[in-house]
């Protein structure tokens, strides 16, 4: 390595704490990238099981006793069960993994609202190829930070429906859920989820619980969120890259 050192001032992506409140009481602390903290809480509930469309929500705010929005309070509508508090995981987990707190992996086997095996649709080969490319083209945070994972919504077409990065890419699916849930959309029937990394176990429930037939991955699949898909009858892809991809499960979801 050769020449002097060059001084310049870099963008690197955001990551602060978010506090999530129900009905005024802790209930876990994720860090994530601000921005859709409204839909990144919807996604989250809705993946633990606790809300299943706008109305089980009654108001969502950031806390007036905090100097920056970093933390949120959500009052769940009437007859609307709270989280059990044996499951509230009031401790902070990392933008890498939102599961860590979980008390056992059968838990995280939360009952399924949405039958993925009545999901007929099809989506064709060299729809799934050209998602990544789409995906990465409408990432306008990473362009300057490289930093943040993406999670994508598609139609059957290749359609882009939603976008949402964070540094967590399970708060990047959660946001995307989140956006749905409160424009009343689930179950998304006849979609395809587009994750810019692997497909863990955790990506494979939220995607169940949101009612998503179709989960692709630019990298690999854990096994146990290819045993969940098979389970429940997802399709599933990974190593999704140029023209070549795995499908795990699901198969007959694919046109050939």
């Amino acid at each position: 390595m050769t020449g002097e050192p060059i001084r310049r001032p870099d963008t690197l992506a955001v990551e602060e704490p978010l506090e999530i409140r129900v009905g005024g009481r802790p209930l876990t602390v994720t860090m994530r990238t601000p921005g859709d903290d409204f839909d990144l809480v919807a996604g989250f509930l809705a993946a633990e099981g606790v809300i299943a469309g706008p109305g089980d929500v009654r108001a969502m705010r950031y806390c007036a006793d905090t100097v920056e929005q970093n933390v949120l309070d959500v009052t769940l509508a009437a007859g609307v069960a709270p989280p059990d508090a044996l499951a509230a995981r009031a401790f902070q987990t990392t933008s890498a993994c939102g599961v860590c707190g979980k008390q056992s992996i059968e838990a995280l086997r939360t009952f399924a609202r949405y039958d993925l095996a009545a999901d007929a649709v099809r989506v064709d080969p060299r729809v799934l190829a050209g998602l990544p490319d789409r995906l990465r083209a409408a990432q306008r945070v990473f362009d300057r930070t490289g930093g943040l994972h993406a999670a994508g919504l598609f139609d059957a077409s290749g359609e882009l429906l939603a976008i949402r990065e964070d540094v967590g890419r399970h708060n990047a699916v959660d946001k995307v859920v989140g956006w749905a849930l409160r424009a009343d959309l689930l179950p998304l029937t006849g979609r395809i989820l587009m994750v810019s990394g692997r497909a863990s176990f955790e990506l494979a429930q939220k995607a169940l619980q949101a009612g998503i037939p179709v989960l692709a991955a630019v990298s690999a699949p854990s096994s146990l969120a290819a045993s969940l898909a098979e389970e429940t009858q997802m399709t599933l892809v990974g190593f999704l890259r140029g023209e070549s991809m795995n499908v795990y499960s699901g198969a007959r979801r694919i046109m050939v």
